[in-house]
């Protein structure tokens, strides 16, 4: 069969979006990883699966699935494509949809001038919602590495899990190796996406985020909201201020200044569609 597709990117961060509301697509891993495959496949970060609404609070399911096959419960580049290719393909014609993914509803708002704004919920900081193995939340946790270096950072879920380093030269930090160790690490029973990040002031910070299951990207929107929660709770970050990837530029707003603050993470950035095509998939 024929497998029609999506290829959808912001800010870098790239992605292959299909439309499961009509036909169901359930994908197994090593399918996954030929899809993702940038030589022989269609080639992206993670697979973005457009579901049918699972209950009457939302109006689509929202699966993503990372380039080594493995399911994530969250991403923030994904859900601003989400929504543009929903409007795009005729399956809403509102500007402002509920999602539901693994781990989480969310809002999302497609703007006039084409950027989409997202909710993104409340970061949680209890060691089980993240998850990790630490006896109770903190702004920042040291971990022992296996080289017996260790590193010092802030955890937390945005749906999925984060730890946030800070880096004096963001350019050289150790991204791919620290990142790589931390996926095996007894910390994090379920792996962790793992960010650097460079304050360039109270309202601008740099980062480059390691995200488990695809490497380092060009961008990771859930990344920028972790980002922006460790610079808040540091206090080193105002409650609105814009975080640079190398893909590009987000804006974040977080009221919160603690671990024990509820406040929503509001994100704000581009989406755009690269082009339209088909695969041959077994049937």
């Amino acid at each position: 069969m024929s497998l029609r597709f999506s290829k959808m990117q912001g800010l870098g961060n790239d992605f292959v979006v299909v439309d499961a509301t009509r036909t169901p697509f359930q994908p197994n891993p090593d399918q996954l990883r030929l899809l993702t495959d940038r030589r022989f496949g269609v080639g992206c970060d993670q697979v973005l699966v457009v579901d049918p609404a699972p209950d009457s609070d939302v109006d689509f399911g929202y699966r993503i699935y990372n380039a080594d096959g493995s399911q994530s419960g969250q991403c923030a580049n994904g859900s601003r494509c989400f929504v543009r290719f929903v409007r795009q393909h005729g399956l809403t014609e509102k500007s402002q949809i509920r999602v539901r993914t693994a781990t989480a509803v969310m809002d999302l708002q497609l703007l006039e001038d084409g950027r989409v704004r997202v909710d993104m919920g409340a970061p949680r900081f209890a060691p089980e919602e993240i998850p990790m193995r630490v006896p109770a939340a903190a702004p920042a946790h040291p971990i022992v590495l296996a080289d017996g270096s260790t590193v010092l950072g802030a955890a937390l879920s945005v749906g999925n899990p984060h730890f946030v380093i800070e880096s004096g030269d963001l350019d050289g930090a150790p991204v791919t190796a620290i990142g790589e160790a931390l996926q095996s690490h007894v910390a994090f029973p379920d792996r962790v996406n793992v960010g650097f990040i460079q304050f360039v002031g109270r309202q601008c910070a740099r980062l480059r985020v390691f995200e488990r299951g695809s490497g380092e990207t060009l961008a990771c929107g859930s990344g920028a909201c972790a980002a922006m929660v460790a610079g808040r709770l540091w206090g080193r970050l105002d409650a609105s201020a814009a975080i640079e990837l190398r893909g590009g530029t987000l804006e974040l707003q977080w009221a919160g200044k603690d671990i024990h603050a509820a406040d929503p993470i509001w994100m704000t950035g581009p989406a755009e569609s690269v082009f339209e095509g088909s695969i041959e998939w077994p049937s």
